[in-house]
């Protein structure tokens, strides 16, 4: 094969899998902005119906919006990285990052929280540790949340000091602002990872211990309630691998298509999760068929 219809075959190849990823990425973005704008409609209308809201509600409405904010910001992203790369200046990166940052640590811990709080709500053990804190869970979870804003700051600053460094590396001693920026590198992937791994690893331990208090009911556990839980750790592990491995992965390494790749399987947890939510919580589900009922009378009027 000549060298030019190599390279022509190869551009097109390329071509074709940065579209596909996109219209994957795509389709992900529509359906979990449905899903997530669902489940805070339904969960904001019943608070105002009643005039109040459980826990569990406002933190899964919490946790939608922090979604819903994620998912854009990563359109944001693809658009500046991928797509229009002339526009991702410095100072545009840094506040695309901030924003992502926050987003995404929303995302996480309250989808950890949450973990947590149906661990003490559902779960029963005779340790006084366990009964003390489950009689305080709100104080527990809202000492966690606060404990998390350490990460969120870190963050938050280390990406300042690169964002520094990057902007005077012409001037001064050269070698020293190498230095300086290599270890602000791996801080700040160091930071990113540990962010992750923290909540990842609370949940973890959540799901096992809620499993051990209930073997003996297994069999009297609600199928959904199983599913929600083991589908919602599936989707948790491959978001935070696949953010560790975009992290520690070089910027040399980083083509579009690896890059698609990663933010293709990253947002599989904002999105399908919240799907998952809505198929274990009975008012959802009701929420969710009723909707689709009207849809269904809608389509026929229209025929």
């Amino acid at each position: 094969m000549p060298y030019e219809v190599h390279q022509r075959y190869f551009h097109t190849n390329v071509i074709g899998t940065q579209v596909s990823f996109l219209v994957v990425a795509t389709g992900e973005f529509v359906v979990g902005n449905f899903a997530n704008g669902f489940v805070a409609l339904v969960n904001c209308f019943d608070w105002a119906k009643r005039k109040k809201i459980s826990s569990a509600d406002g933190i899964l409405t919490a946790l939608v919006v922090s979604r819903i904010c994620l998912l854009w910001i990563i359109l944001i992203n693809w658009y500046l990285t991928v797509l229009n790369p002339a526009l991702c200046s410095l100072q545009v990166r840094v506040i695309v990052y901030i924003a992502w940052a926050i987003s995404n640590h929303f995302s996480i811990w309250l989808a950890t929280i949450l973990s947590i709080y149906y661990l003490f709500k559902i779960a029963n053990f005779s340790s006084l540790i366990f009964l003390h804190l489950k009689w305080k869970v709100k104080w527990v979870l809202l000492v966690i949340l606060l404990g998390s804003l350490f990460f969120l700051s870190v963050q938050v600053a280390v990406v300042s000091l690169k964002e520094n460094t990057q902007r005077n590396e012409y001037g001064g001693n050269i070698t020293q602002k190498t230095k300086l920026r290599d270890i602000l590198q791996l801080s700040h992937v160091t930071v990113i990872t540990l962010a992750n791994l923290i909540p990842f690893t609370m949940s973890l331990i959540s799901f096992l211990l809620l499993i051990f208090s209930l073997w003996k009911h297994l069999k009297k556990m609600k199928r959904n309630a199983m599913q929600t839980v083991i589908s919602f750790l599936l989707l948790f592990t491959i978001y935070f691998l696949t953010l560790v491995g975009s992290v520690w992965s070089s910027k040399r390494q980083q083509n579009k298509q690896v890059l698609l790749l990663f933010q293709a399987f990253g947002i599989l947890h904002p999105s399908v999760h919240s799907f998952i939510l809505i198929w274990g919580n009975r008012k959802l589900t009701k929420a969710f068929l009723s909707v689709l009922w009207l849809l269904r009378c809608w389509l026929k009027e229209r025929k």
